[in-house]
């Protein structure tokens, strides 16, 4: 391959045997032009998806997500990208997902910061950048080449990590004095890519946590399992922890799944984020999003819930409509599940007592209600959340 094809972006992706899905919103969108121009990005791109309107990202990204410039928001756009690479090309290797979203110039002026959010996210790690813009110096046209050289810049990284090449030289010599662009990645174990491509179905993660080193392929069973998405973990999953135990008589051991039924994978950053909260706890990664699969990654376990997961399990909507489904569920529960411990939960501010739940017998012999007298924290992770913006 000739030196001016390995100095062009096409030319370095191709000779690295990336298979890319690209996601932009909002802007960046010049970088598309700028990857299928040249000649042989055939060979590396797949696809490119452009879901502008909110109803776009919020079908992409299954659900509507708190802010749709952000960094949070560019790497599960990523990763949406990455799953459906994986999907077009039916292998887990090079495979891609390079995302952008940037709230830029419109009009004659903006309010509010201009910003461009990039991001990949690939079996060997997740990579972002974010470049604040001063606002309202330049057009709307010269804000998106800017975004496009930053996507480049951050695609090729991905794969080749060099400084000196055009469009970076050219994105630097853009900018003026006050605007930085902040990079993050995050390149994780590799116990950590065989849960991601699929090899592992849960992991132990090392958090200091006094507990027996086991190997990740041992049978893991008999123990007291609390599963959530932990965004963030807050005193009211530590109390339930607490009185789990006791009434368990076991220590808690906490499970985060990558999975969700109907959204991205969580990202790499977001994975180490959350798994920071848990130092000097047992924690365990999983490819687990529904309980059924949480109980064949932890067979003849005790599981702790909240009321909204406990109502889940009877559902039908989470079954597709089919009472022999659900029925089905319900039976593998009771027959492979050693019990829950199922705590209540302030909804629409009235308590929500799970013993009130219209829940099937089999079920119910299997289940511990705490009661409200034992257990109230009005708080919510969701709460906390909105509370930060």
């Amino acid at each position: 391959m000739s030196t001016y094809v390995l100095q062009s972006p096409v030319g370095l992706l191709q000779h690295a045997g990336a298979q890319i899905v690209l996601v932009v919103s909002g802007g960046g969108s010049q970088v598309i032009p700028q990857l299928l121009a040249e000649g042989g990005a055939s060979g590396i791109m797949l696809e490119a998806l452009v879901p502008y309107a909110r109803s776009a990202m919020t079908e992409l990204l299954g659900g509507e997500p708190e802010t749709y410039c952000s960094d949070q928001t560019v790497r599960q756009m990523a990763v949406a990208g990455w799953q459906r690479s994986i999907k077009l090309s039916n292998e887990v290797g090079n495979n891609v997902g390079v995302a952008v979203t940037a709230s830029l110039r419109a009009g004659k002026q903006k309010l509010g910061q201009h910003r461009i959010h990039v991001a990949t996210h690939h079996i060997q790690g997740t990579r972002t950048a974010t470049l604040q813009l001063i606002n309202n110096l330049r057009s709307r046209l010269e804000e998106e080449h800017i975004a496009a050289l930053l996507c480049l810049d951050v695609l090729v990284g991905t794969f080749i990590e060099k400084k000196d090449y055009p469009w970076r030289k050219e994105l630097e010599s853009l900018l003026v004095e006050g605007e930085d662009i902040v990079r993050e990645q995050y390149m994780p174990p590799s116990s950590w890519q065989k849960l991601f491509s699929d090899d592992e179905l849960v992991i132990p993660v090392e958090t200091n946590a006094p507990t027996e080193s086991r190997r990740v392929s041992e049978k893991i069973q008999d123990r007291l399992i609390f599963s959530g998405s932990f965004a963030p973990l807050h005193d009211g999953h530590l109390a339930m922890a607490h009185i789990a135990e006791e009434i368990a008589e076991r220590p808690v051991e906490w499970e985060l799944s990558v999975s969700n039924v109907d959204k991205p994978m969580l990202d790499y950053i977001e994975v180490s984020r959350r798994a920071e909260q848990f130092k000097g706890k047992r924690l365990w990664l999983s490819r687990a999003p529904t309980f059924i699969e949480k109980i064949r990654a932890f067979p003849q376990s005790t599981f702790v819930m909240g009321a909204d997961t406990y109502q889940r399990l009877t559902d039908l909507k989470y079954y597709g409509g089919s009472h022999q489904q659900l029925h089905s569920a319900i039976q593998t529960i009771c027959r492979k599940a050693r019990g829950l411990i199922v705590f209540g939960r302030v909804q629409n501010e009235k308590f929500e007592n799970p013993a009130d739940f219209n829940v099937p017998t089999a079920l119910r012999d299997v289940t511990c209600f705490v009661s409200e007298r034992e257990f109230r924290v009005d708080i919510s992770s969701s709460h906390i959340r909105a509370n930060k913006k």
